[in-house]
């Protein structure tokens, strides 16, 4: 759980006497070490266990007894507790603050018996004083307290409020007078502004709630840093920070559908930032931006990064619908185009040093995914070039360009591996890649039955999703994410849905939960924000099709699946409109599919399933 100045990694469990246990990692992305890397948040653990503390009749409570746990963006506790002469209830509610550097927890302790009780709560302070020499701003204040602390005599049912709070201070900082009630209040009215838009209905409960956790996890993980609103992964390592992958890539094309301007307004200031680093000489970009935007990384060479920044810079600006924003975005997006046609070999594929994985598994000079996004990316621009007054020369060169890679990639990467007509990842790949479901995702589907084979036959699909490669034993969720993408942009509904339903049971009610992760055995399956982007995307991109033409339109092409009656996309905010989009399945077994604005159709047709709608909405 994330806000604005504090992120929260919570191990929480019930053991096998039904008691709650808690360890709260708290990271304070702005309070910076030494080195000041990539890495270089401040973080501590606390395993405070507040009801120990507490005494009732002159006793400690006893033998605890977990009732419910649940999670909606807070996790809230309710147990039974055996005390001295009966029982009492206690609820916890644990969140972090939306913009404060805080992490807060609520306790409310009732009295379930027919007689009156003495309640103790202390009043408790810890300060930790980290060292200076090891802090960017010199010595830091790390504070857990309990405030509310008081001896009260409950009768039958009445209750008893106190809080706990972690905070942390740079040196000269004044501590915060922190009210439980109001940061509560803050964190429930973020939640619910992101379930209440973009809203998803199918008569799949589980698909339905993955997604509005997803859109949760996609939006809250944004720091306030001195270089501006940035998104960042987190999982206790990755903060104050942005990737061309993450954030240009993953996530930002998402942020305009779910109308958050938090999330848009750290999506074009990811952009700015990567924008800093064009240069007339056209070296590569960094892959990484650094400790607040102060510093950089690009450990891994180029990772395709131009290509991932033009991908998603182009997609957000089409989406976002702003003119003067697209406007703004239009010489990056230009750059990092002209940097990828200087990279293509003589064969007409995209060169890079490696792909977001840097390297953990080969990736050969030139790999697939690369190629891949510049292709989609040069589309866009053709779209994002019309709406901005581009000369009709210059996108024109654009449109030939992706014509001509289109065949290159075939040529190059295309060939049997494994037994499957599909894609080798890289020149002379011989063992399949999960990534080469990333051609479906950008309107390549020429191999598509040979891939979807390949990528759903046992070499390569597992109970965790996707295999990074045949015969390793790593997956990343990243590439089972796309494939899930790009099997329904191909139309292939049924099968898309059978393993969409399969991974949303597994990550939203399995063991691990309730977000998507990052990888395994790396990071120990890490809720990295950005996958949660990409599980997003799966249904404003896949199942529903949208494909972003203009700042005011979109190719809207629907997967309805066979055993679904319906499936509705509600409070849809990209293109500076709000809008629905609703699809049922008609009495002759097509579709009936509406775009209404404020309740009204500007847009009604039936169609076969699968089908490529063209939308305008009005300006």
């Amino acid at each position: 759980m994330s806000g604005l100045k504090v992120s929260s990694v919570i191990r929480y469990g019930v053991d096998e006497k039904g008691a709650f246990t808690v360890n709260r990692s708290i990271v304070w992305p702005m309070l910076r070490t030494i080195p000041n890397n990539t890495h270089a948040s401040l973080t501590r653990r606390f395993a405070w266990n507040i009801p120990d503390m507490i005494s009732v009749n002159g006793q400690s409570l006893q033998s605890e007894k977990v009732e419910n746990v649940t999670l909606n963006g807070m996790i809230t506790v309710n147990s039974v507790f055996k005390a001295n002469r009966g029982n009492v209830a206690l609820t916890r509610i644990l969140f972090p603050s939306t913009d404060k550097p805080a992490f807060c927890e609520k306790y409310v302790l009732r009295n379930c018996n027919d007689q009156e009780i003495k309640v103790e709560i202390p009043q408790s302070r810890s300060v930790i004083q980290t060292q200076p020499e090891q802090g960017v701003d010199g010595s830091y204040r790390l504070v857990a307290e309990i405030q509310g602390g008081k001896t009260v005599v409950l009768k039958p049912n009445e209750e008893v409020t106190f809080s706990v709070f972690f905070t942390g201070y740079k040196p000269n900082e004044n501590e915060l007078v922190m009210d439980v009630d109001k940061e509560l209040k803050a964190r429930e009215a973020l939640v619910a502004t992101l379930w209440n838009r973009l809203i998803l209905d199918t008569p799949d409960p589980v698909i339905n709630t993955m997604f509005a956790f997803a859109k949760i996890r996609g939006a809250e993980s944004i720091y306030d840093t001195k270089g501006g609103l940035m998104h960042g992964p987190g999982g206790e390592s990755y903060y104050a920070a942005i990737w061309a992958n993450d954030q240009a890539e993953y996530i930002n094309p998402f942020f305009p559908y779910l109308g958050y301007e938090t999330g848009n307004q750290s999506a074009f200031c990811s952009f700015q930032h990567f924008a800093r680093f064009m240069n007339p000489e056209y070296n590569k970009i960094p892959s990484s931006i650094i400790a607040e935007g102060l510093s950089t990384w690009g450990g891994a060479g180029d990772r395709g990064d131009a290509a991932m920044v033009a991908y998603g810079a182009a997609r957000y600006a089409l989406a976002r619908g702003n003119q003067e924003e697209a406007e703004k975005l239009w010489p990056l997006i230009e750059w990092c185009l002209e940097y990828n046609k200087r990279q293509l070999t003589p064969e007409g594929v995209v060169a890079s040093d490696a792909d977001e994985l840097e390297g953990r598994f080969p990736a050969g000079k030139a790999n697939l995914c690369t190629s891949s996004l510049y292709y989609d990316a040069l589309l866009s621009a053709c779209y994002l070039g019309k709406e901005i007054g581009v000369s009709s020369t210059q996108l024109a060169q654009y449109k030939k360009q992706a014509g001509q890679l289109k065949e290159n990639m075939d040529r190059y990467f295309g060939g049997e591996v494994e037994g499957f007509d599909t894609y080798r990842y890289y020149k002379g790949n011989d063992k399949l890649r999960s990534w080469i479901c990333i051609p479906l995702t950008v309107g390549i589907h020429d191999r598509k039955d040979e891939t979807i084979k390949a990528l759903f036959s046992p070499n390569l699909w597992t109970k965790d999703g996707l295999l990074t490669e045949s015969g390793s034993k790593t997956f990343w969720d990243r590439s089972t994410l796309y494939a899930l993408r790009g099997v329904y942009a191909c139309g292939e509904a049924e099968k898309a849905t059978e393993y969409l339903k399969f991974y949303s049971n597994e990550r939203l009610l399995g063991d691990h939960v309730p977000y998507a992760i990052e990888a395994w055995p790396e990071g120990n399956q890490r809720h990295l924000s950005a996958e949660s982007g990409l599980y997003a995307r799966i249904i404003t991109e896949g199942m529903f099709g949208i494909r972003p033409t203009g700042l005011r339109s979109f190719t809207l092409t629907p997967h309805l699946p066979e055993s679904w009656d319906h499936m509705n996309l509600r409070s849809v905010r990209a293109f500076e409109k709000e809008f629905d989009v609703e699809v049922k399945r008609s009495k002759n077994g097509k579709n009936e599919v509406s775009v209404l604005i404020a309740g009204k159709p500007i847009f009604k047709q039936t169609v076969k399933n699968g089908k490529t709608i063209q939308i305008h909405l009005p300006k």
